[in-house]
């Protein structure tokens, strides 16, 4: 029975409950495809879609509210003899993967509007999300390794989604490649610590670490650099980057927003459990590697590389997908402290917090791309001058997310990012700390430019916005609101990530 903070405790099973709501929903979708394949009611697949995601958005929240999975409940749940497990790190990370898949179904009910195979498309990102929520929970190696497959291969499909287009189809097959490449290099990994230690499971892997049993260190500290490659690779760290940019810019846009959110949260919080319970880097430095540096150095190169190319692109959606490889940086923080931080708890729930908030904002963003696109504005920067005037409640919700992205206080991003610093500072990790203020500076030239288009500059010829889609409008708006209300309740959020990330220690 699983114990709640108050109110009577629940068989065992349901605390899988949301991850088994985005996989049940999947199945719904595939089995109305298979009754009526030339449907054309998409508003059915949507909100069956949106359903879905919106019952495993619900449950995770009660759960969280309730405390299930803390240690003020009891600690974690432990599922399939160790292979899962649910905390509240899990839970909060599945919110975050819930919340954007209904704000990217709900957007998609539009942006959708005149193309085929709808259903799959809702479908896979229903089993992308599963994965993503499996990842979140994988106690072990080899759970983590078939979770990561099926957050991925449903991925692969939806960059590729726009048959017709050629850039999405180039997009599609580059990630495939690089994404099968990356999951070898996981997986040789995952083979060569299992090599070393003779086990799979997290725990268990610490423990012959601690214990000074471990077969050969040398091929321990090779397949944990391997299980380094194969998550800077899913949260899209240089310099494992290159895919990002093509798949971002080729996608439908609000599978941009969803892989560039939710696919880079279920990497991070892949590595924060796999590193912290399975490699405890007081133990693993002294006889393997001191992955605290590795992820110090990929910090600083992700998040420089990631802001100075963004801010050279000429196109919003290229610039948003650079910007959101300088972001992994920032969250990368979190994990490059933990080796002098004075409260790791807290450092590793900053990157936790600016997760959470990132997953409203940039999804914003980007479907708000997805608007423009609809409305067949074009892709540059110029492209978007005078828009504020024909649109400008949804210009609004843009310019809380840019700045919010930058660091000012007009949204959440503002509140993580100083999260951020402190936690750098506490640790006394000056360049980590410097290279988020300088490059959160950069961040802020290039946002302004696409604030100053929407808002200052006059419309190069004469636009007209001929419609208001509801789905994409209200999306749209939706993440504005909640960046927004973000700044002013973020209390809740740093106390329930920092009580989450407490459970690894």
């Amino acid at each position: 029975m699983i114990p709640l903070q108050s109110g009577a405790p629940l068989p065992l099973w349901t605390s899988l409950a949301p991850t088994l709501a985005l996989g049940l929903t999947a199945l719904v979708l595939l089995v109305v495809d298979s009754i009526d394949p030339d449907s054309s009611a998409p508003g059915l697949l949507a909100g069956i879609a949106s359903l879905g995601s919106l019952v495993a958005l619900v449950i995770t929240g009660w759960f969280l509210v309730a405390g299930t999975g803390m240690e003020r409940t009891g600690g974690a749940i432990v599922q399939f003899s160790g292979a899962l497990v649910v905390d509240g790190m899990s839970l909060f990370f599945t919110f975050i993967f819930a919340s954007v898949a209904a704000l990217v179904t709900v957007a998609s009910y539009d942006y959708l509007k005149g193309h085929d195979y709808e259903a799959e498309y809702y479908a896979l990102v229903m089993l992308a999300a599963t994965g993503m929520s499996l990842m979140a929970s994988a106690n072990s190696l080899a759970t983590a390794f078939v979770s990561l497959e099926l957050a991925s291969l449903p991925s692969f499909a939806l960059v590729a989604f726009l048959k017709n287009n050629r850039g999405s189809v180039e997009a599609g097959l580059k990630y495939f490649l690089i994404g099968a490449l990356s999951s070898a290099v996981f997986a040789y990994g995952i083979s060569l610590v299992y090599a070393a230690t003779g086990v799979l499971k997290l725990p268990a892997i610490a423990s012959v670490i601690t214990a000074g049993e471990l077969l050969d260190p040398g091929i321990l500290g090779v397949g944990i650099l391997m299980i380094v490659g194969g998550v800077a690779y899913k949260t899209a760290s240089v310099p494992f980057h290159f895919w990002a940019p093509e798949a971002y810019e080729g996608a439908p846009a609000p599978i941009s927003g969803f892989l560039s959110s939710a696919s880079k949260a279920a990497g991070f919080v892949l590595a924060f459990r796999v590193f912290t319970v399975a490699f405890p880097i007081e133990a693993v430095a002294g006889v393997a590697i001191d992955w605290g540096l590795a992820f110090t150095v990929l910090a600083v190169v992700t998040m420089t590389l990631g802001n100075f190319a963004a801010a050279t692109q000429d196109k919003v959606k290229r610039m948003l997908a650079y910007s959101s490889i300088g972001h992994a940086g920032y969250a990368l923080i979190g994990l490059a402290v933990l080796s002098g931080a004075a409260d790791q708890s807290f450092a590793l729930g900053a990157s936790m917090m600016h997760l959470f908030v990132y997953g409203f904002m940039n999804t914003g963003a980007f479907l708000f791309i997805a608007l423009a696109e609809y409305w067949g504005v074009g892709r540059t920067f110029e492209d978007y001058n005078g828009l504020a005037k024909q649109a400008p409640i949804a210009c609004t919700a843009m310019t809380i997310f840019l700045f919010s992205l930058a660091g000012l206080p007009i949204g959440g991003g503002f509140f993580s990012k100083y999260a951020l610093l402190v936690a750098a500072t506490s640790a006394s990790a000056w360049l980590l700390a410097a290279a988020l203020i300088v490059n959160s500076a950069l961040s802020l030239f290039y946002y302004s430019r696409v604030v100053k288009a929407m808002w200052i500059e006059e419309p190069d010829g004469s636009f007209e916005v001929s419609s208001y889609p509801t789905g994409l409008y209200a999306a749209v708006v939706a993440a504005g609101v909640m960046t927004f209300l973000l700044l002013v309740a973020f209390g809740p959020v740093s106390s329930t990530a920092t009580d989450a990330a407490a459970m690894l220690f």
